[in-house]
């Protein structure tokens, strides 16, 4: 399995709000090799400090513990943070195969180990483990807390984890929630070589606004870069840098915007 760099949009699909942390796409003890398992903590942070003042921990370890420690963070407002795509240490030494380092996600979620959960962050967090569990085709008995799966560790306190789960196992069979955002994507047409529409122009914003588009790309044209986001043709020049979005992005490299490309264009 390459590295998760799908890790955001799931994210995204729970409609709480998602900071992606710079460098997450490449950050990681290697790729991830498998998902099999969710492994819910507690960061034992700060009892103050902000929203996620545990991140540069998470984000690059500590001593003797190299960084990542988790794939997510969770802060108290309910903010899911996208911190690595690849391999953490967060669980070792597992007492379940399926929720070992090398075969499960880490959220790890701010708490100082003894402060009442926010309701925001506890709905986020149910949530992020449903689309997880929706994403990678685990059932919700595949989530478990630190403490269920290393008999070390005591995290995350206080959560019943059989409600827990219960709550995870009902969104997982309501189905997928339906925003106007996902309404918005289906309803969108495939841009292709050689079309001329104002969609073209959507494109255009987007991969500019996405830091996609270099100063090469319009230097030579009458009226720079203003004339480049007015054209609405889909050019070679514009559908070489779909491609190379898309394989930033780790979608394939084929320059067609369709149900794929659309989502990180517009990030939904």
């Amino acid at each position: 399995m390459p590295f998760l760099t799908q890790l955001a949009d799931v994210a995204r699909r729970t409609g709480s709000p998602v900071t992606e942390v710079a460098g997450w796409r490449t950050r990681g003890h290697g790729p991830q090799p498998e998902v099999q398992g969710v492994v819910c903590h507690h960061t034992a942070g700060p009892a103050g400090g902000g929203d996620y003042p545990s991140l540069a921990v998470v984000r690059d370890g500590r001593p003797g513990l190299d960084g990542p420690l988790s794939h997510f963070g969770l802060g108290r407002s309910g903010r899911i943070y996208v911190i690595a795509a690849g391999r953490c240490w967060h669980n070792a030494p597992s007492t379940s195969p399926w929720h070992d380092n090398s075969s499960s996600l880490g959220i790890e979620a701010e708490n100082n180990g003894t402060q009442p959960w926010p309701a925001a962050q506890r709905e986020s967090y149910v949530r992020l483990c449903a689309e997880l569990c929706r994403a990678f085709g685990l059932p919700a008995s595949r989530v478990k807390a630190h403490r269920e799966v290393n008999t070390a560790k005591p995290d995350p306190h206080s959560i019943d984890m059989n409600d827990f789960r219960a709550s995870v196992a009902a969104i997982i069979k309501s189905g997928p929630d339906a925003f106007w955002t996902e309404e918005l994507v289906r309803n969108l047409p495939v841009i292709r070589l050689g079309d001329d529409n104002y969609d073209v122009k959507t494109v255009r914003g987007c991969l500019f606004a996405r830091g996609h588009v270099p100063p090469a790309a319009y230097a030579d044209l009458p009226g720079g870069l203003r004339t480049w986001l007015e054209s609405t043709v889909a050019d070679e020049g514009l559908m070489a840098l779909v491609s190379a979005f898309q394989q930033a992005r780790g979608l394939g490299a084929d320059g067609v915007v369709g149900p794929e490309t659309w989502p990180p264009l517009l990030r939904v």
